[in-house]
């Protein structure tokens, strides 16, 4: 599938169970259809990341992709995201206010401990049809 324009893509580790879970979260509350997805691990996920000259060993969750060239990872791709779903989530962004260090300290915690904590998956997510379509790279 083609990147559609205007449309922010959401880079996610496809093994694990916590991004998988924060993905479908994510696309349950994307009511304006901000987003796509695709697996850091995926053809495309490699070709945005040699893009913007990201070293991947530095990515171990999550990374947001502007339709420019701009990118956010860690906690900032996390509050970023959850400014653009409905409900209540835009809120959380109050707290890129806190310095980018202590929110990627908590951040790096989690990440270090999520396969421990929520488990690995043998194979990438395998989208349902009807969420094919917001999936990029398949």
């Amino acid at each position: 599938m083609m990147i559609e324009d205007g449309k922010k893509i959401i880079l996610f580790d496809g093994v694990c169970n916590l991004c998988n879970s924060a993905v479908l979260f994510t696309i349950k509350r994307d009511k304006n259809d901000v987003f796509r997805y695709a697996p850091l691990q995926s053809k495309i996920g490699k070709r945005l990341i040699a893009e913007r000259n990201i070293d991947p060993k530095k990515l171990d969750s999550i990374l947001l992709i502007e339709p420019d060239i701009a990118y956010y990872y860690k906690s900032t791709a996390a509050l970023h995201i959850a400014k653009q779903l409905s409900g209540i989530y835009p809120l959380l962004s109050v707290f890129l206010i806190l310095p980018r260090f202590f929110r990627d300290w908590i951040y790096d915690i989690i990440a270090k401990n999520r396969y421990k904590w929520f488990g690995k998956k043998e194979s990438c997510m395998i989208p349902t049809p009807e969420l094919n379509a917001l999936f990029i790279d398949q």
